[in-house]
């Protein structure tokens, strides 16, 4: 499993739209979007299976989400939690 966030600049006026759109339950994976301050106006977060083009993905399924303007894409490494840390 991969996590991926990608900060998201959205029309103006479509920020909402945009969020609905990537949190429909027909797509094929539902990120956690929230609306944030800044460069960009959301950021979603993926959980993506190992085997799964990154650059693909974000081409296929956000680029085509209608009024989604740019996007900067964040593979995270490693997860830090409480329990994690303790193992370090």
């Amino acid at each position: 499993m991969r996590t991926i966030f990608v900060l998201i600049k959205t029309a103006l006026g479509k920020t909402y739209e945009v969020a609905e759109a990537l949190t429909d339950e027909s797509r094929s994976q539902i990120p956690e979007v929230y609306s944030i301050s800044g460069q960009h106006d959301l950021i979603a977060k993926y959980h993506l299976e190992g085997d799964v083009d990154v650059g693909r993905f974000i081409n296929e399924e956000l680029h085509r989400v209608p009024n989604i303007v740019d996007t900067c894409t964040m593979v995270a490494f490693r997860t830090f939690t409480k329990d994690t840390l303790k193992d370090l």
